[in-house]
């Protein structure tokens, strides 16, 4: 059987049976070999391509992540060419890798006389691992290899780095991952122990978040079957258990962990920061937000889109849980209602209850960003509420918490 046949037949005796035009052989001999490429690059089918002498130049199939080479060459050049049918960049699938499954070991023949070199050369070895590595390896020429690798690691995963992933690594690292890349490039060597030393969930939630992107294989589309589901809670097996397990840990950690003292006694004063960081720990101890309201709904058969303040008042203070929405909407009510405010300031207090309900804090810090900084930052809206904003503020996340009666 030729290689395509064989690949079809693993294929079926893996998944069952597969559509026939998921592997197709493209050679220079094939029939209309152009337009099989044409498909091949833009069609969901075929999803892989046997091939013995054709994708190597002038194919430009960004999507390609993974080649296997099952005989040998002896052309360096040749071997480069088929190795950059998978170089190419693809941001439309989050690639940042390409496999190579050698069943000829070619790769390492060549290796030793191949101008295409990987960036990372332990692509297995951890963040956390070679964060180590740098304050235990005393031969200068290991500890430059060593960053050099910390960088090309984090160059490939600062672009996925985004929205509250990214929020998350600044407050960990007080840095964006682009002043970490400097710093890894151009900071002498102490400086980096030291940066691991004061920062050291920096290399484990790089290691935790995972980045790995590609294209998603479909090698048959015949139907799928639900069998059964089942929800997890890490070592709790109920959800009962679950939430028992998270009322101990804010027992055990109250007056630990500084954010978690704030929610409890004066929930208004707590900062993004803060509440960025908290939520960082909760996270770490195997408490996410997500995961608290899935486990309460299936005891209370209620789902409750509750904040995660929330969630901690009603396990540590037996606080009602009440949608958080709701939360700010009955509190702007009371804040309206408490005296006679211009017509200003009123479009201003919805707006602000707005970002509100998106944000959970709107502090000075907020009037820096967005749209709040585009129409003239806390200064003027300062003077929009005579001087009186981080007044008004305070008086806006007291009543969020207070509790109903």
């Amino acid at each position: 059987m030729v290689g395509s046949a064989l690949l079809k037949q693993a294929l079926a005796d893996t998944y069952g049976q597969v559509e026939d035009d998921c592997v197709m052989k493209i050679t220079g001999a094939s029939d209309k070999p152009q337009e099989k490429l044409r498909r091949y690059k833009t069609e969901r089918l075929p999803t892989f391509a046997v091939t013995g002498d054709l994708l190597t130049t002038g194919i430009d199939v960004p999507q390609i992540t993974n080649i296997v080479f099952i005989r040998r060459i002896k052309s360096r050049i040749l071997y480069e060419q088929m190795m950059g049918r998978a170089t190419r960049r693809c941001d439309d699938i989050g690639k940042e890798l390409f496999r190579i499954y050698d069943a000829v070991d070619l790769y390492a023949a060549l290796l030793p006389y191949s101008a295409m070199k990987p960036v990372v050369t332990r692509p297995h070895i951890t963040f956390a691992q070679l964060a180590e590595e740098l304050t235990t390896l005393p031969d200068p020429a290991h500890v430059q290899s060593v960053r050099d690798e910390l960088r090309a690691k984090l160059q490939i995963k600062k672009r996925r780095l985004t929205g509250e992933h990214l929020d998350a690594f600044v407050v960990l690292a007080n840095m964006t991952p682009e002043a970490l890349v400097r710093l890894l490039k151009t900071a002498p060597a102490a400086d980096l122990v030291a940066f691991f030393h004061d920062h050291p969930d920096v290399a484990s939630y790089l290691d935790r978040f995972k980045t790995e992107g590609g294209r998603d294989i479909l090698v048959s589309s015949h139907a799928d079957a639900l069998t059964g589901t089942d929800r997890g809670y890490g070592a709790a097996k109920k959800p009962e258990d679950y939430l028992e397990g998270f009322r101990a840990y804010l027992e055990a950690n109250k007056n630990a962990v500084a954010a978690l003292l704030v929610v409890t006694t004066r929930p208004r004063d707590l900062t993004r920061k803060q509440l960025r960081e908290l939520k960082l720990t909760l996270d770490s101890a195997g408490y996410p937000e997500s995961s608290l309201r899935t486990a309460l709904a299936q005891v209370t058969n209620q789902d409750i889109a509750a904040s995660i303040i929330g969630f901690i008042r009603q396990q540590a203070l037996g606080s009602a849980l009440v949608p958080y929405d709701q939360r700010v909407d009955r509190a702007l009510s009371r804040v309206l209602a408490s005296r006679q405010w211009t017509s200003p300031q009123r479009r201003w207090l919805d707006i602000i209850g707005k970002q509100l309900k998106v944000e959970v804090i709107v502090d000075r810090d907020a009037f820096a960003q967005g749209q709040f900084k585009v129409d003239g930052g806390f200064d003027r809206f300062n003077k929009v509420f005579d001087g009186q904003l981080e007044q008004v503020l305070s008086t806006l996340h007291d009543e969020v918490w207070k509790d109903v009666a």
